[in-house]
């Protein structure tokens, strides 16, 4: 990667697009220092990558990265013992160690109780994806970064899950997502970056960004459905020009009142 320009502020959630093998993935594990700049500078959470004596152990604590496909990296037998790792890790008291897993299984839709005990690779794809998840907020990051978070789940599992991550982003928790669900990202980003052959080529808010298809298409990124159909409408003199929607709710208020009943 190279000439990556990113700020991304506290409180918001940020979504990150472009082709498979663009440098998505590279450029958040900047984030929390699983790679380190050759040159140029990352500041994270007020802290340089570039300075000698960083305390890369705090900053992955407080930086939370969720991999693509992460119940692909479950190892404990029992959900408990797997998403209470990390917190062990940080040689908390036992009682301390099983506040964190509660509050972190509530937090993604796991009953404390009901799956503590359960054979981890005996649950769904979904429960093992939250669970995964769980266990990077057991350690209460103040940022979560997430590499394709629905991916391979079905509809009901990603609203669930994409319901989840809302519910800790008005916790305070600030969120960055990698993703090629356009309708996702429409619907809940402040800010998106493009980046393409390793360099940001575009940014800025999901309306400024989706209004420009033409440019995605010659970046090989398309834009949400239902933008596309309020294209199609505009064109056929449907709707005026003003009539812009990139997400299903903006479209449902700007078409129900042209529906006759």
């Amino acid at each position: 990667i190279a000439d990556i320009d990113m700020t991304i502020h506290r409180g918001e959630i940020v979504g990150i697009i472009g082709q498979t093998g663009s440098g998505k993935s590279t450029v958040v594990q900047h984030f929390n220092g699983l790679m380190l700049p050759h040159e140029g500078e990352v500041t994270v959470l007020g802290q340089s990558l570039n300075a000698p004596k960083i305390d890369l152990v705090e900053l992955r604590r407080r930086v939370g990265l969720v991999f693509q496909f992460p119940e692909a990296q479950l190892f404990e037998q029992y959900v408990g013992d797997d998403i209470a790792y990390g917190p062990r890790n940080l040689k908390l008291s036992r009682e301390d160690v099983r506040t964190r897993v509660r509050k972190a299984m509530e937090a993604v839709g796991l009953g404390f109780d009901e799956f503590k005990d359960r054979l981890t690779f005996a649950l769904s794809g979904g429960q093992k994806r939250r669970v995964a998840v769980a266990g990077v907020l057991a350690l209460e990051p103040e940022v979560l970064v997430l590499d394709e978070p629905t991916a391979g789940l079905d509809p009901a599992g990603r609203r669930q899950l994409l319901d989840q991550f809302l519910a800790l982003h008005r916790q305070g928790v600030t969120l960055v997502i990698i993703s090629h669900n356009m309708e996702e990202l429409a619907e809940i980003c402040h800010q998106l970056y493009v980046i393409a052959d390793g360099h940001t080529v575009l940014k800025g808010p999901p309306e400024t960004i989706f209004d420009d298809p033409a440019r995605l298409h010659e970046l090989g990124l398309g834009v949400p459905a239902v933008t596309q159909v309020m294209e199609g409408l505009r064109h056929a003199g449907v709707l005026s020009q003003t009539d812009r929607a990139y997400t299903v709710a903006q479209a449902t208020a700007i078409l129900s009142p042209r529906l006759s009943v």
